[in-house]
């Protein structure tokens, strides 16, 4: 869903952190309006609030005082627990996902970069940028005021990157170049397919949908990112080129975020299960690899050339 609504008792100040996420991320991603009003159109959704939300997603960069030991105490405060973990070797890359506090609240991904692995240049380069955090930020938040947590996923924690750095870090790992300037900015929010109408509760049905009104689907290893069961099916646009002010005043177009699309099929115990009898527990949960190391892409310039074309 777009909009998070948790009653008081519950977990409010989680809703406001929601909120803030989703609230920035539709102002910066013409994508999620677009896409909405589209659903709206075709007859899917009343409006934004019906939309369920199966994850978000954020990166990090893997030093010491940041990455995703210190970004997960938000949400682990939050009642998330964290799953399982992933590693993305050739994209020197780790992951993992968390579970929420209540079936209707939206998963959480959280990656961040093996910085050891870069190349020394890089590595520097990253560390005399994430060298300015002294220690784990985090540490000094009151996490039961959502509005400190929201005000700190939105904030610049490093300043502001020279267009020359941005460029060799992207030479080496578009993700670096990604982080080093979008920092915890929201990176992409999941649309749940399999709960649509028939005929588009498929993210085949849902793919051809989005096509036909015009989006650009990320197409690296096939726009269906498929897992190893059969029971994942992932896709997702490509990153919207923003214009993006650089230290000195410089301007450049970079990769912005994106919006993903997830169709979870039921397990085997239960697909012999009428639809309105299978919820989230009767439906393959987690992720997978291979299919995330693609939708990464999403941002690579390989992907965004489609935009340009």
């Amino acid at each position: 869903m777009l909009h998070t609504t948790i009653d008081q008792n519950d977990n409010a100040p989680l809703a406001g952190v929601l909120d803030g996420l989703m609230r920035r991320y539709r102002e910066r991603v013409p994508d999620v309006p677009r896409i909405v009003r589209a659903m709206v159109d075709e007859g899917l959704i009343a409006g934004a609030g019906e939309i369920e939300n199966d994850h978000i997603a954020f990166r990090t960069m893997g030093v010491p005082q940041l990455g995703v030991r210190s970004l997960e105490k938000i949400f682990l405060h939050y009642g998330y627990e964290r799953r399982d973990a992933y590693a993305f070797p050739q994209k020197k890359l780790d992951a993992f996902w968390y579970s929420p506090p209540r079936p209707d609240l939206p998963r959480i991904f959280i990656s961040e970069l093996r910085v050891p692995d870069l190349s020394a240049e890089a590595g520097r380069i990253i560390r005399s940028y994430t060298d300015e955090v002294p220690g784990d930020p985090l540490d000094a938040l009151d996490l039961d005021d959502a509005a400190q947590a929201d005000d700190f996923l939105h904030r610049a924690l490093w300043r502001l990157p020279t267009w020359a750095d941005y460029q060799r870090l992207a030479a080496e790992s578009e993700y670096a170049a990604w982080v080093i300037y979008n920092r915890y900015y929201l990176n992409h929010f999941t649309i749940t397919i399999h709960n649509l109408k028939p005929g588009y509760n498929t993210v085949a049905s849902f793919n051809a949908f989005l096509e036909r009104r015009g989006f650009t689907l990320n197409n690296a290893g096939g726009t269906i990112k498929v897992s190893d069961d059969g029971k994942l099916l992932q896709s997702s646009t490509v990153a919207e080129m923003i214009t993006a002010e650089f230290a000195g005043g410089e301007r450049h177009p970079i990769a912005g975020s994106y919006v993903e699309f997830a169709e979870r099929r039921p397990l085997d115990a239960f697909a012999h299960l009428a639809p309105h009898e299978i919820g989230r527990a009767q439906r393959r949960e987690g992720f997978e690899a291979n299919n995330a190391n693609k939708i990464f892409e999403s941002t690579y310039s390989s992907q965004t050339g489609q935009r340009r074309a």
